[in-house]
């Protein structure tokens, strides 16, 4: 595996920070510290190894618990004092039993997709059909909300074979909206069109 090797002449105690962050999720896990053999021993054996500092020794992440961190990438910061670890995780990362060291769920973000598919949920839940194009679509039921994917699945094709790009992201958008509500209305998510797409990586 090939990255930068650290300026170790720049460390605290002959240790630098190691930032563990999920290769999947892009979330970080957790924060640890290494010295040369730890990074040694990470890259020899793929699964992530630091100098416990409370121990004194080198602790690879999982030897009790089974909570192995299975190596992915290495990389080193731009002044060659900081680690950035991407790693696959088996289990939950924290010692208290939470997926990442600030108590925060493993999931999939999708940016502002995610955040538009919570305004989708509240909308739908709220129901006030009066006032929210999302609720009146929902209480028309399934049938009008695939009707509506369908209508702007052509309305998008039609656009991508003409030249007005303009057009065709607003089709686009109108698309993955009513998508999105029909993933919903279906009883899923992006995730799990997510983990479908996963399962077909070869």
């Amino acid at each position: 595996m090939e990255f930068n090797t650290p300026d170790w002449d720049k460390t605290n105690n002959g240790l630098i920070p190691a930032i563990i962050q999920d290769a999947r999720t892009k979330n970080v896990l957790m924060l640890g510290y290494m010295n040369a053999e730890a990074l040694t021993k990470t890259t020899e054996t793929g699964k992530v190894t630091f100098f416990s500092r409370s121990k004194n020794r080198l602790w690879t992440k999982g030897e009790e618990s089974g909570n192995f961190l299975n190596l992915v990438s290495i990389k080193n910061d731009c002044d060659q004092d900081s680690l950035l670890i991407t790693v696959n995780p088996v289990g939950p990362t924290c010692h208290t039993g939470t997926d990442t060291c600030w108590n925060e769920v493993n999931d999939s973000n999708f940016g502002f997709l995610s955040e538009l598919e919570a305004t989708i949920e509240q909308r739908r839940t709220a129901a006030d059909g009066e006032k929210s194009y999302v609720a009146s679509l929902f209480g028309k039921g399934i049938n009008k909300i695939a009707q509506k994917v369908g209508e702007e699945a052509v309305e998008t094709v039609i656009e991508a074979m003409d030249n007005n790009d303009e057009l065709f992201l607003y089709e686009s958008a109108d698309l993955l909206f009513h998508y999105l509500m029909l993933l919903q209305a279906k009883g899923f998510t992006l995730k799990d069109i997510e983990a479908e797409l996963m399962k077909r990586k070869k």
